[in-house]
């Protein structure tokens, strides 16, 4: 059984950075990163392949969020840099068992493990 726990969450300041983790992850899984703004329906962010050499981003942070794991893949993170006020939002981890070692999925029903997720709030 996998269990996700994300990290690195908190108050930031418009224009500011935050690195989130996920730890518990596995090179075997493709994972992503999904967020929930307040009001609304949760959201794609960007995703990684099961052999990390592709990546995925929601247009609303392309150039600005980074996808990575580190050299095992027991960890995800997401960089965040240039952090907005509609970046607020909770932050969740998924991990998909994939199925070819590049192929990214960005809808939220075809992951199969969630972290309990990280609280992230940007003040304009």
């Amino acid at each position: 059984q996998v269990q996700l726990i994300e990290s690195g969450g908190g108050l930031a300041l418009a224009g500011d950075s935050l690195r989130l983790s996920c730890t518990g992850t596995s090179s075997i899984y493709a994972m992503g990163w999904f967020r929930r703004a307040p009001g609304k329906e949760r959201e794609f962010a960007a995703a990684i392949s099961e052999d990390g050499t592709k990546t995925e981003y929601t247009d609303s942070v392309k150039g600005r969020f980074t996808i990575s794991t580190d050299n095992a893949k027991s960890t995800l993170y997401l960089q965040m840099d240039s952090l907005k006020s509609d970046d607020t939002g909770m932050y969740y981890c998924a991990a998909r068992v994939a199925g070819s070692p590049t192929f990214i999925e960005t809808h939220p029903r075809e992951y199969d493990y969630w972290g309990q997720g990280t609280q992230v709030t940007v003040s304009g």
